[in-house]
């Protein structure tokens, strides 16, 4: 596969957000130096493992990546384009916070070309309810400032939120459509079991809504996307063009192979015709240990079976509009998937079968999970 791209995770937030599951630690105190230099040595093993090869993408997450100065991105940009071959084009995404915005100019300096702003919501009394930091006029700011610096911006809200009426996120969606930016991620608030959220749920403080107003809210969002320009190109992600589309997610749905670095970061890597899963230590100063004691960050490194690359690909190949390459998936699996479960889904007007391809329609978008377990 051609598609090959670098993640790095910076775990690290200013504040843990009550509906998150991720691997985040609070920065206060936080050993930036050693982190870096675990990620630089962990990158280089990456590639005398599994080969030096040409990255479409290069991807900071989090945690809180925006948190890091632009000195401190050059350098990891620089390691990343040590390690293997960064592509004339490679798009460069930071995950940013509003509230970071002050870093926006130097981090592009350093060779950031695409901003991923966690706006979240557009309304202040939602961004306290979703234990965020900042108002909406500090989002609607950090959108312009990202802007300015010349590179893509794309914005993350959260809606299905508690209390929230079709009329309320329409007007939200359609402001936030209007700003300077060219993809928008688009998330139904999932209450993750070991979160705060998940806790007030079963107190009885937080009633999310039920999956008929969440279905509701979802058609809204396709009407608004659609008619502003922003069609649905994945489940949860919109575009104003092919060009805008987000590449590095793009590898992870065409089941492409990715290096993960950083404290819990995940990879899929290929080597000697045999693609493999890794891990990385979760906690950083386990990950750092591990770098320095045995030169790489990652403590699992399990060979997948070609039924193991079939299922993440079924699963992952559905989301988007590319949708999934019956050839492609087919080759791994023992058997076909069933032609007959093919037509029925057709039929139900879930899917779309066209040249070797499965596509979900706008009502299988909603029911992902369900249709690939029927085509399992």
């Amino acid at each position: 596969m051609s598609d090959f791209g670098i993640y790095v995770h910076w775990p690290y937030c200013s504040a843990i957000c009550p509906y998150c599951d991720f691997n985040v630690y609070r920065a206060r105190g936080a050993d930036n130096a050693s982190l870096i230099a675990a990620i630089e040595a962990d990158l280089a093993a990456h590639a005398a493992r599994f080969g030096k090869r040409s990255a479409q993408s290069l991807f900071f997450g989090g945690g809180t990546p925006s948190l890091l100065s632009g000195a401190e991105i050059a350098r990891l940009i620089d390691a990343a384009s040590q390690a293997f071959v960064l592509a004339a084009d490679c798009e460069i995404t930071l995950e940013a916070n509003p509230e970071d915005a002050r870093l926006f100019e130097e981090q592009a300096a350093a060779g950031v070309n695409r901003f991923s702003i966690g706006v979240q919501a557009l309304d202040d009394a939602a961004l306290k309810a979703l234990g965020r930091k900042h108002d909406a006029a500090a989002s609607l700011h950090a959108v312009d400032i990202a802007a300015v610096t010349g590179a893509r911006v794309s914005l993350d809200l959260i809606y299905a939120r508690e209390g929230q009426s079709a009329e309320a996120w329409r007007d939200e969606l359609t402001r936030a459509l209007a700003l300077p930016v060219e993809h928008v991620s688009l998330y139904q608030l999932t209450i993750e079991p070991q979160t705060a959220f998940a806790r007030r749920v079963a107190r009885g403080q937080v009633t999310p809504p039920d999956d008929e107003a969440a279905a509701a809210l979802y058609e809204v969002t396709q009407d608004i996307c659609d008619a502003a320009g922003f069609p649905a190109y994945e489940i949860s992600n919109h575009a104003r063009s092919q060009a805008a589309r987000a590449q590095h997610n793009l590898i992870y749905w065409r089941s492409g192979e990715w290096t993960g670095v950083g404290p819990g970061a995940h990879g899929r890597m290929s080597h000697d015709g045999k693609r493999y899963a890794l891990e990385a230590q979760s906690r950083p100063a386990d990950y750092i240990d591990a770098v320095n004691q045995s030169g790489v960050g990652w403590v699992s490194e399990q060979q997948l079976t070609n039924t193991e690359h079939a299922d993440e690909m079924l699963i992952m190949g559905l989301r988007t509009d590319e949708g999934l390459d019956l050839a492609r998936i087919n080759a791994l699996r023992d058997k076909p998937i069933d032609p007959a479960a093919i037509a029925w889904l057709a039929e139900q007007g879930l899917i779309i079968a066209a040249d070797n391809r499965l596509m979900l329609t706008r009502s299988g978008r909603v029911l992902a999970n369900k249709i690939a377990a029927e085509l399992a």
